[in-house]
């Protein structure tokens, strides 16, 4: 039995991030597969330039493993397929994902990790989750954030490598990486900042360097912010009150003959009608023209002075006046007498 077998426990894992994954040699498998799996995907015409350019280290990076790569350029399609002398299995699926991110504009440099063991690739479909394109743009910009500062911090916080490109998020990294960042663009576009989701990945990278921490439970740490359930209904801006039910329906308005007949005019004749509409008119432009007359003559009212306080001596005042005018009568009287 091999030293790879060995690491594999038989019983349940506690923690399966912990375990760590054997290495697969060739001579794990020194037969090779029996059956040829290809997968192909297409690119975009923007694309061509820069895959003819990468294509033979494509092909190099892709030779220890066996495995055929062909760019067909008339089509737009990159395939790549497995030969007799494959001896991973699961190379295939690698290489199938390497194409698939270098068809969304993903560098070759970046594109080449996911044929280590430990890193993943994941592409995230977020043009159906929103209906209105508006909100959408709105939202996978937020996703990008100022000078793309917010998705710098989700990479940094996830260690994975995050491309934001038209109606789908390219991510590449370590496993446990690719699901914070699926969590993080799935809330976004559902309308929950991503602020929220890196605060929360702050905090448990510090707790998980706390030994106290590390069985206890996170939640009172953590920032909530999902929604409730109990969402009030919207409320109209005007409501109407409900008038008391009646039987009988609203009563007609009043027809023109109506207040003819109710004012008295409907027997009049035409001249003295022409009379009383003239006289009216006429009692409404004088109203009219002493209202403006008033408002024009507001400017040269003077306005009222303020009163003035006049203080009323108290009882315990000292009047020092009158105690000198009293002392120098005093002395003037002295002076008389001598």
């Amino acid at each position: 039995m091999s030293d790879a077998e060995q690491e594999v426990p038989d019983g349940p894992v506690e923690n399966a991030w912990a375990l760590k994954v054997p290495e697969f040699l060739p001579e794990h498998n020194p037969h090779g597969v029996l059956e040829t799996s290809t997968f192909a995907t297409l690119f975009p015409k923007y694309r061509e330039a820069y895959l003819r350019e990468v294509w033979p280290l494509v092909q190099k990076v892709l030779e220890p493993y066996f495995i055929r790569a062909e760019l067909d350029a008339v089509e737009g399609s990159m395939a790549v397929s497995t030969t007799r002398k494959t001896w991973d299995p699961y190379s295939i699926i690698k290489a199938r994902d390497m194409v698939k991110l270098m068809a969304r504009s993903v560098p070759y440099e970046q594109a080449i990790k996911v044929m280590k063991d430990d890193i993943g690739a994941d592409i995230i479909k977020i043009g159906s989750l929103v209906r209105n394109k508006d909100r959408f743009v709105k939202r996978r910009q937020r996703l990008i954030g100022p000078n793309g500062s917010t998705l710098k911090a989700i990479e940094l916080l996830t260690n994975c490598y995050v491309l934001v490109q038209g109606n789908t998020v390219a991510a590449l990294g370590p496993y446990r990486g690719l699901q914070h960042v699926r969590q993080v663009v799935e809330d976004t576009m559902k309308n929950i900042h991503p602020i929220y989701n890196i605060k929360s990945l702050m905090i448990k990278r510090e707790l998980s360097k706390n030994p106290q921490l590390k069985n206890e439970s996170w939640e009172r740490f953590l920032p909530k912010f999902k929604k409730k359930n109990t969402t009030k209904r919207k409320q109209p801006m005007k409501k109407r009150e409900k008038k008391p039910y009646t039987p009988f329906p609203p009563a007609m308005p009043e027809s023109k003959v109506d207040k003819e007949l109710a004012s008295g005019q409907y027997f009049m004749l035409e001249k003295q009608r022409r009379a009383a509409k003239k006289k009216d008119q006429r009692e409404k432009m004088a109203q009219e023209s002493a209202k403006r007359t008033e408002e024009r003559n507001k400017v040269y009212v003077p306005p009222k002075e303020p009163k003035k306080k006049v203080e009323k001596k108290r009882d315990n005042d000292i009047d020092v006046d009158a105690i000198k005018a009293k002392v120098k009568k005093a002395q003037r009287k002295k002076r008389v007498a001598t």
